[in-house]
């Protein structure tokens, strides 16, 4: 990383360590080197759980997790909650391209390889769903179960609105107040938006070098339905990046054996933040051993 990149981005960096320090539990950071590059995983729980995989929306971060990581580590879970490469975070994209979905899940692939896990629970938010879901058709007996939060391009396609709220993210002469005002829109703001959290994803936007993001297709129903791993999907009802109601319909239709609950009052981006006490003991019951 060049000094002019670090001087650019070391108020994000101190962001993200700060949001860091407010997880609750002890956190071991992990770094695993692959062809692409360098990728940081924020893992807490017991050694000896059971891997659950966390991948988080777009410039999210794995910080995100900060109101849920506990209480799912302490149900006895060893969550690694993963930096997208090539995302802002603190995985560092200096390798080969990711060449598509392909790339991006070879890319899981060797990182899981690097970390020693054989098996996992997957749980993504936004595009971390997508991903997931990707994976879990990619790989089905490395993923055991798979919890989707607000997922995108998994059932549904994207409200026009949104998109074009959300454009201004990836045009030159990027500010972190073009990415406040995107989060607040898409929010209402208020105390459910986590200010520190609204902060570092404004800052990870607008200075931090990110590639190109890799995208695909909807999975089509037909391949949906080859989909073994057991699926818990949550909605948020107040989502603008989909209609919910609509989104949640699909699913049922295309996973009927899948449990599927649209949850009051969160919104797309703070859906695990605002909604956690719900989000928590959904997965914590879904992802439980004695569970058939």
């Amino acid at each position: 990383m060049s000094a002019v990149t670090s001087a650019r981005t070391a108020p994000f960096l101190a962001a993200y360590d700060a949001l860091l320090a407010r997880w609750p539990v002890p956190v071991d950071t992990l770094t695993v080197r692959t062809v692409h590059g360098t990728t940081r995983i924020n893992a807490c729980g017991p050694h000896d759980g059971r891997p659950l995989v966390l991948l988080h929306g777009g410039g999210a971060t794995s910080t995100m997790w900060f109101a849920n990581a506990a209480a799912w580590a302490g149900a006895g879970h060893r969550v690694l909650a993963v930096d997208l490469i090539g995302d802002p975070g603190r995985s560092v994209h200096d390798g080969t391209a990711l060449t598509g979905l392909p790339g991006l899940l070879g890319w899981l692939d060797a990182v899981l390889d690097e970390l020693g896990v054989a098996e996992a629970d997957f749980c993504g938010h936004s595009y971390g769903g997508w991903i997931a879901l990707e994976y879990a058709l990619h790989a089905p007996a490395r993923a055991g179960r798979l919890a989707l939060l607000d997922p995108t391009q998994c059932f549904a396609g994207f409200r026009p609105g949104y998109l074009l709220r959300a454009l201004p993210l990836f045009l030159p002469g990027r500010t972190p107040a073009r990415a406040r005002a995107f989060l607040d829109w898409e929010t209402g703001g208020g105390p459910h938006l986590d200010p520190d959290w609204r902060e570092l994803y404004a800052l990870g936007y607008a200075d931090f070098p990110a590639s190109r993001v890799v995208t695909g297709p909807r999975p089509t129903p037909a391949r949906l339905r080859t989909l073994t791993t057991p699926v818990l999907t949550l909605f948020a009802a107040r989502s603008r990046t989909h209609d919910p109601a609509r989104v949640a319909a699909a699913a049922r239709r295309t996973l009927p054996s899948a449990e599927v609950a649209v949850l009051p009052d969160a919104t797309h981006h703070n859906l695990p933040m605002a909604a956690a006490p719900e989000v928590n003991r959904r997965l914590v019951d879904f992802l439980s051993p004695t569970r058939a």
